[in-house]
């Protein structure tokens, strides 16, 4: 899962996939991580407002720690989704050209009609709302599509 800072939407999905994962007993099948493709927030611990809406649906997301993307990741994930479209673009200019199948839209997996998920760090409360659902959604059709 990958935005830009790595401190509201990818830890968002990040949680929420980790806890369907637990969930459904699927520890050790699956690997999440979530990265920005910037460095202003390294080491920076998720947005405050973003933890809190994320613990009252029984995500924590207090243990996550920003970081940027890596030459590694693209080797190392079968599947790398952004948020939006500026992200996307970010990582097939970095993405070495044979792993570029790997790179998607968090939204593909979405019945929303949304293409990007919004960024919520300059909104409220229901912005932080919006992006759970988003990745509740997606999270959960990600495990059907891969998991059956």
């Amino acid at each position: 899962m990958v935005c830009l800072g790595n401190v509201c939407r990818s830890p968002t999905a990040h949680g929420v996939l980790d806890k369907l994962i637990k969930d459904k007993r699927l520890d050790g099948r699956l690997e999440v991580d979530s990265a920005g493709t910037g460095s202003f927030h390294l080491s920076v611990s998720p947005d405050t407002r973003a933890i809190r809406a994320a613990h009252a649906r029984g995500c924590d997301l207090s243990r996550l720690r920003a970081r940027q993307i890596n030459a590694s990741d693209y080797e190392s994930f079968d599947l790398i989704l952004a948020m939006d479209k500026s992200n996307l673009s970010d990582l097939h200019e970095r993405c070495p050209p044979h792993f570029r199948q790997k790179l998607g839209l968090f939204l593909s997996w979405s019945q929303s009609g949304l293409e990007e998920v919004p960024d919520h760090y300059c909104s409220g409360s229901l912005g932080f709302e919006l992006v759970l659902e988003l990745a509740e959604e997606v999270c959960g059709a990600l495990i059907d599509e891969f998991i059956d």
